[in-house]
């Protein structure tokens, strides 16, 4: 690996490891506000209710691109970022103060979307959104979330090829949906130049940049947040983040081993789907520190209750 692909690496694995440390950081406090976004996080269902919901989105998303709706797009995805924003603001600041920063990110996004812009408020978002979701989906939902949508994403990736389409669309509106990697500093996202040269490079030797899914980061991310939050395995310890035990730990571990083979992919110049790697290895990590605390495969995938 050269220089340029180890510098582009390097920032995806921050990325990423911001988005999975941040959710578990975040998962208490969500708690103790009361933000969890289902009555029953144990309900196997749930996972069915937002794979349908993922479906109509997507469909709503290319029908919009198709229809030249791309403003309407962007707007929506802004605002969406600015709310997800304020969770995670409202964690440290006081009203306010939450509202004023998430604002601050809306309009960032808004006003000059550089490649450093879009990845650090697609850091701040995808913490959120994946503590969220950590906290409303049992272990059981979660395995179960994370297994279909790594299905989910081969299909439209491999099969039917729509995932492409979308992430065409999406790239041209410079929104935090896709992450932004580049392989040079120098690079800019705002240079028609250099985009160019992005979407035309076929490898490492002389692409510009790569992209990476926030869905990516934030999927695995739920697995390590639902495990810090609902696995019976004694806390760690680690300063900051007091759920943290060593099934979410190993999550994270085997979030970044799935990283790290997608990424070795995706510097050769063709797209991936990435859930497969990454879903698999957080659930893969995730049992593996399950068994090795000393909880039961069936209580690790929240099958006890119906067995």
């Amino acid at each position: 690996m050269n220089t340029r692909a180890a510098r582009g690496v390097a920032i995806a694995a921050v990325v990423f490891l911001v988005v999975q440390l941040g959710a578990v950081a975040l998962v208490p406090t969500f708690d103790a506000m009361n933000y969890q976004t289902v009555e029953n996080p144990q309900n196997p269902t749930n996972s069915a209710v937002y794979l349908l919901a993922i479906l109509v989105v997507t469909g709503l998303m290319l029908a919009a691109f198709r229809f030249d709706l791309d403003n309407v797009v962007r707007g929506v995805i802004l605002l969406s970022s600015g709310m997800l924003s304020w969770y995670v603001f409202s964690v440290f600041l006081p009203g306010v103060g939450a509202v004023a920063a998430s604002a601050v990110v809306v309009a960032a996004l808004w006003l000059y979307p550089e490649w450093y812009v879009i990845d650090a408020a697609g850091a701040i978002i995808g913490a959120g959104a994946a503590g969220l979701f950590g906290i409303s989906f049992g272990l059981l939902p979660a395995v179960l979330l994370l297994s279909v949508l790594a299905v989910y994403d081969a299909i439209s990736v491999y099969g039917t090829e729509h995932m492409l389409d979308l992430a065409e669309g999406v790239l041209e509106l410079n929104i935090p949906v896709v992450l932004v990697i580049p392989l040079s500093l120098s690079f800019s996202l705002l240079d028609q130049d250099d985009v160019t040269d992005a979407t035309e490079g076929t490898d490492e030797a002389d692409r510009e940049v790569f992209f990476i899914g926030l869905g990516d980061a934030v999927m695995p991310a739920v697995m390590v947040a639902s495990a810090a939050f609902f696995s019976p395995a004694p806390a760690l310890g680690v300063p900051g983040l007091p759920a943290m035990g060593l099934p979410s730990l190993l999550a994270v571990v085997g979030t970044f081993a799935g990283l790290g083979v997608l990424l070795r992919m995706v510097l050769k110049g063709r797209p991936h789907a990435g859930l497969p790697l990454l879903n698999g290895g957080a659930i893969g990590g995730y049992l593996l520190g399950s068994v090795a605390v000393g909880v039961p495969l069936v209580e690790a995938l929240g099958l006890a209750p119906y067995l």
